[in-house]
């Protein structure tokens, strides 16, 4: 059962890394002889002299599984498209609803069989008939049922009436942070979207300075640099910050009047990469302002580094700027 359980996981970490979706981690497992052995012994809630489970290895479906935990709610929804596509459903069951004799909030579970497509493989043949649980929650769904599970654990008799009615209550709480997170995440996406669509529309003045935003705006001025990691843009839109920008319209006023290819080739010889060009003529429409706004102001090593390349700039003849964002927030 562990290499079915193996076999899951692999099965679906491909398909969520085809598919470009975000998680949080994917858990494998197989029910130890010790666990199975206390199931079985459990016996039925209608006539204790019976077991719960008469034909225990077809009866209990767990043997082998895979969880699936997301940050979001919404990633619940893509992990189902893939459970969906790549297995044989038997049962699908959403155990993130409150009952009377349940905590709630929990997961959606599914029972499935590996498709003849895989079962015709090799490496998957000794998996035929087999039947596999997956489990798909959030992270905070997983944090409430680990919890919940513990204490039930640790009880010698069933938890109190009041003790359950306050894991239900923070169920209800815990769902809402989890619908919050998601309203977040569309939010932030959809500022996103809003940000590029203004940026390439030219509406600069109503785009805030973000990583995204400056990549998107240096893309469109600079043309693309595929070298350049999402790092680099998140360092550089945090000095931007520190020096003072809060919009891309005082950007474009501080650099309008550069030719960054110019600038770049007067001060290192060659054409540099996208974020050095546009750190150079971001140095040229603000001369002295820069070195003094600047978060490494207090670096004595960046001043002698950004003196060297304004003399290159005053050797060539280029007119140094004085541009002070904050200044233009004064007025």
């Amino acid at each position: 059962m562990r290499n079915l359980s193996s076999s899951l996981k692999s099965i679906i970490t491909q398909c969520l890394k085809k598919k470009e979706i975000y998680y949080h981690s994917i858990e494998a497992r197989a029910k130890t002889i010790k666990s199975f052995g206390e199931k079985v012994a459990k016996p039925s809630k209608d006539d204790i002299y019976r077991p719960k489970y008469e034909e225990p290895l077809r009866n209990i479906t767990d043997l082998a599984g895979v969880r699936v935990i997301t940050f979001f709610t919404k990633t619940i929804q893509e992990v189902d498209a893939i459970i969906q596509n790549e297995f044989v459903v038997i049962e699908r069951s959403d155990k993130s609803e409150l009952l009377e004799d349940k905590l709630g909030y929990l997961s959606i579970h599914y029972l499935v069989n590996l498709k003849n497509n895989r079962n015709d493989l090799l490496e998957y043949s000794r998996f035929n008939g087999l039947v596999a649980e997956i489990q798909v929650r959030t992270i905070l769904q997983h944090a409430w049922a680990e919890i919940e599970h513990d204490i039930q654990y640790k009880s010698e008799v069933a938890i109190t009436k009041s003790i359950k009615r306050r894991f239900t209550d923070l169920a209800g709480l815990l769902e809402i942070a989890d619908r919050e997170f998601q309203s977040i995440q569309d939010e932030d996406e959809k500022s996103r979207n809003e940000s590029r669509i203004n940026v390439q529309a030219g509406r600069l003045s109503e785009v805030e300075i973000t990583p995204d935003a400056l990549k998107q705006y240096l893309n469109n001025k600079f043309g693309i640099d595929g070298r350049i990691n999402d790092f680099s843009y998140w360092i550089m839109a945090d000095q931007l910050i520190s020096i003072g920008f809060s919009n891309f319209k005082q950007i474009e006023d501080c650099i309008r009047e550069y030719d960054e290819d110019n600038i770049s080739r007067i001060i290192w010889g060659q054409r540099q990469g996208q974020i050095s060009r546009f750190e150079d003529v971001l140095l040229a429409g603000m001369g002295e302002n820069f070195k003094l706004l600047h978060p490494y102001t207090n670096k004595p090593d960046w001043h002698r580094f950004w003196d060297r390349r304004l003399n290159e700039l005053k050797k060539a003849d280029i007119q140094v700027g004085n541009y002070n964002p904050n200044k233009d927030v004064e007025k």
